[in-house]
């Protein structure tokens, strides 16, 4: 198991890590804040779902994807349908243009990438992306233990 030292600067490599994410947020156009980008994202990755089961992808308040899923649904990228099993729910998926669009993003994405780390190996690509996905199942693995926890019982 790695010393305290090497977890303090791990921390400080992520703490600036959100320069990496400022700079992909700017590349969004107007209309597609990074909250949308990833409403979509999920969609086309995990197919048709309900409003609850994004809220638990984001990891965020039904009402903050609520949010999001409206301003999609008004430029038709997203439809909002009613769930057969349960017509108080809604079923939310991707339209041709919210895909479409999701391309474009992709794109912008990977032009992006391209340019500013050009200047790896395929190697150091991939062994980026392998470290990335562990370290994501790890906080994955988290979540998932946090949420089946028991709360504790205060007298």
């Amino acid at each position: 198991m790695a010393g305290p030292a090497r977890y303090e600067e791990l921390a400080r490599q992520l703490s600036a890590f959100g320069a990496v994410k400022r700079e992909l947020g700017r590349i969004l156009p107007a209309d597609c804040p990074s909250g949308s980008a990833a409403v979509l994202t999920l969609l086309d990755r995990h197919g048709d779902m309900r409003m609850s089961k994004l809220a638990e992808l984001l990891a965020v308040d039904v009402s903050v994807t609520s949010r999001h899923v409206a301003h999609l649904a008004e430029q038709t990228l997203i439809e909002r349908s009613p769930d057969p099993a349960d017509k108080r729910s809604r079923i939310l998926r991707l339209t041709p243009a919210g895909r479409a669009r999701l391309d474009e993003l992709s794109e912008r994405t990977t032009q992006l990438l391209a340019h500013r780390l050009g200047d790896w190996t395929d190697d150091e690509l991939g062994q980026l992306t392998r470290l990335m996905a562990r370290l994501r199942a790890s906080f994955d693995d988290c979540r998932a233990e946090q949420s089946t926890r028991t709360p504790a019982i205060t007298t």
